[in-house]
């Protein structure tokens, strides 16, 4: 017989005062702190966030609240480069609540995520903490059992370990727009349908035609407007995004007007604001589906990694 006990959710363990906190009790996310007791059936999975966007507090909430809302506990430890200072943080947040990457290199993680950052037209190589940035990619094939790299995260993730090149857009993908499953098989798309939407933001893109044949990469999710969205590279135990299905509703409107108010060419959001009046609240058609796609990942990890944390890296 199936056991059709119900699965309590368990908390997201989160650094102790970090501002997510408040936002994630209202919307009903389990949280407790880094000094409340772990699950004592389970270890906790542990995740890293190397958090390379601007407004960090923001994406933290994002985040945590999709890894919160798993039926596993998580402990979410934040990570910056040891080798740039974040300009537009505090740098009181940033001292509190962020582990330099050399503080944590000897530590092993079931997860790690590497999101976006706003410098998608530079080089690689131009990027101040590119370097480190290639230290970190090999660190998480030996420290690290699985891991989700976000926008220009997965962009560089490709080119480091793929070669694979950019190309430069005649203007910003930017919007929510229609994709599709490619793989209905696969445990990371368990539950999606075959059409759903997801946010984008992006000057660059990668296709198809650039995936080595023999990389063993296949293509999850793609869009006809925007390309390729999610590729699954079980070689390098990671998934590579894209898009930004983690983004709040407002996200999009909060890049658009700060663009618009800081003099820089950007179009109105697609199939955004409703009936593209952009004084109207924008309607978020794709939260479901990001807490489907962290919801597999997360499960995925759990079935997968070793139950001894310190053996990860020698699967």
């Amino acid at each position: 017989m199936p056991d059709k006990r119900r699965r309590t959710p368990m908390p997201i363990r989160i650094p102790k005062g970090l501002p997510a906190l408040s936002t994630l009790e209202m919307e009903g996310v389990m949280v407790m702190d880094e000094e409340g007791p772990a699950c004592r059936h389970h270890r906790p999975l542990r995740i890293g966030l190397l958090n390379l966007m601007p407004n960090k507090i923001d994406t933290e909430t994002q985040i945590a609240r999709l890894l919160g809302a798993t039926p596993l506990q998580v402990e979410l430890t934040l990570v910056k480069t040891s080798s740039y200072v974040p300009r537009n943080t505090s740098s009181e947040h940033i001292a509190s609540f962020y582990r330099d990457w050399s503080d944590i290199r000897e530590q092993k993680f079931d997860g790690f995520i590497i999101t976006g950052a706003p410098i998608e037209t530079m080089p690689f190589e131009a990027v101040a903490y590119w370097d480190e940035l290639t230290h970190i990619f090999r660190w998480t094939q030996t420290n690290v059992h699985s891991c989700l790299n976000i926008c220009w995260g997965a962009q560089a993730a490709m080119h480091y370990f793929h070669g694979m090149p950019r190309y430069l857009l005649d203007e910003k993908a930017f919007g929510v727009f229609r994709h599709h499953g490619l793989d209905n098989a696969s445990p990371y798309l368990k539950g999606f349908p075959d059409d759903f939407h997801i946010p984008v933001s992006r000057w660059m893109e990668m296709r198809h035609v650039d995936i080595p044949p023999d990389s063993g990469i296949s293509v999850l999710i793609d869009s006809p407007e925007t390309g390729i969205c999610l590729l699954n590279d079980p070689r390098h135990r990671a998934l590579h995004i894209f898009n930004h299905i983690e983004y709040d509703a407002t996200t999009l409107a909060d890049e658009y007007f700060r663009d618009r108010n800081a003099g820089r060419s950007i179009h109105l959001p697609r199939n955004y604001f409703p009936e593209d009046c952009e004084t109207r609240h924008p309607i978020n058609r794709w939260r479901g589906h990001a807490h489907l796609l962290f919801g597999n990942w997360i499960n995925r990890i759990f079935q997968t990694a070793p139950a001894d944390l310190v053996t990860i890296g020698n699967e």
